[in-house]
């Protein structure tokens, strides 16, 4: 059986750390359970890597402070007594010191999520709001176990995303380094030995010539060009014309992968929202702002007016346009049977499990057409030396 190392800590707060025998993680926990032991963390050798301090972000230490957090209060211990176990145990001094001054606060007399809100910089307002919610219903270690699942899970979508970019990524920048090469170094040898012989270069050459020559004396130029118009770019894209031009062009662009990814988003969020306790019309603006593509999320505007005039949420999102009929249809019927929040959580795995296949598909497009593209400018660059080569042969003697 696979070894599985864990960290955990005892009702009186001793931390223990250590390694146990499972046939899968879940085994692994209820082992730990039953020996007296709150499980925090419980993973594979190989993947503690991925908990290194170095490697470290404020996204991971939000994950880790949820899913630490849930489990001890799933043990019925205290708020205050998690928080201060959670501070012994942080593996970031960032995550450390955040976690004492919640703690501190709620000392202090403040709510959770008050004490979570002044470090919004940690935690997004999604995150607080359904705190609160968990709060006012008395029901903290609920919320924060589906704040874990939801977490993990973005995460996971954005890991498969970002893992999927990585080849077409090497791909552009190998390929452009291998262009500027050319140019730069290659090409100017062949230049100086046209040039002694003093004969007609076809115009595939000269062009090919000429882009090597202006490079070399230019090339800061070029630079300046290219780092200018980015800014400008940068600066257009973060107008609000600018933003929502970008995204209606990203939305032709790549439709598919971007409306399952914001229908993937927006319902998962809406789900534990609801499911937390939290008011329609405030779900739906929060889940609003976890939407990235600003032309969908302009529609969601029209979605909360239909629900202000008591139109209900399914009608307004079919008028709205913004989502496919598949997630459209699942909502109605959740809506008709009183079961919307399960099925808004259903809608997001279907559609979370239908992206990876549409990213997949997506990259075996560009990843080709990448190749192409960069093996045609290669393939002219060759081609056009070897037509000035073979122009050499003309030469009379």
């Amino acid at each position: 059986m696979p070894v599985y190392s864990y960290r955990g800590t005892t009702r009186e707060g001793v931390i223990v750390e250590g390694a146990i025998e499972a046939a899968d993680e879940n085994m692994a926990l209820e082992r730990l359970k039953s020996t007296g032991v709150i499980p925090l963390r419980v993973a594979a050798p190989s993947a503690k890597s991925r908990w290194s301090p170095r490697l470290r972000s404020s996204r991971a230490d939000l994950i880790a402070f949820t899913t630490e957090l849930s489990a001890l209060l799933g043990a019925k211990l205290p708020l205050d007594r998690s928080l201060n176990i959670l501070a012994d145990v942080a593996e970031s001094e960032e995550l450390r010191k955040v976690t004492i001054s919640v703690l501190r606060s709620i000392r202090e007399g403040n709510s959770f999520a008050d004490a979570l809100q002044r470090h919004s910089r940690m935690f997004p307002r999604l995150y607080i709001n359904v705190v609160r919610a968990g709060e006012s219903a008395g029901a903290v270690d609920i919320v924060l176990s589906e704040l874990s699942e939801f977490l993990e899970s973005t995460q996971e979508l954005r890991d498969h995303v970002v893992s999927a970019m990585i080849y077409p990524t090497i791909l552009v920048v190998t390929g452009g380094l291998s262009i500027i090469l050319l140019l730069t170094f290659v090409l100017p040898r062949f230049a100086s030995i046209f040039k002694e012989m003093g004969t007609a270069i076809p115009l595939p050459t000269q062009i090919v010539l000429v882009t090597s020559s202006f490079l070399q004396g230019w090339w800061w130029v070029l630079l300046l060009v290219l780092i200018g118009g980015a800014a400008a770019f940068q600066n257009y894209r973060r107008s609000p014309e600018g933003q929502l031009r970008w995204d209606a062009f990203k939305l032709k662009l790549m439709q598919d992968v971007i409306r399952k990814l914001e229908t993937a988003r927006f319902c998962r969020t809406l789900g534990i929202l609801l499911r937390s306790g939290v008011p329609l019309l405030q779900a739906l603006n929060n889940a609003r702002d976890v939407i990235g593509n600003r032309v969908i999320a302009r529609s969601v505007d029209s979605i909360m007016a239909g629900v202000k005039e008591g139109k209900g949420i399914s009608a307004p999102l079919s008028s709205s346009g913004a989502f496919p009929p598949l997630a459209l249809s699942m909502i109605t019927v959740g809506e008709e049977t009183g079961h919307l929040e399960e099925m808004l959580l259903k809608v997001a795995s279907t559609y979370e499990r239908s992206l990876k296949q549409s990213v997949k598909r997506f990259i075996g497009i560009l990843e080709p057409a990448m190749i192409l593209f960069m093996g045609l400018i290669i393939g002219f660059i060759v081609v056009s030396m070897l037509m000035a080569i073979f122009s050499i042969t003309d030469i009379p003697f």
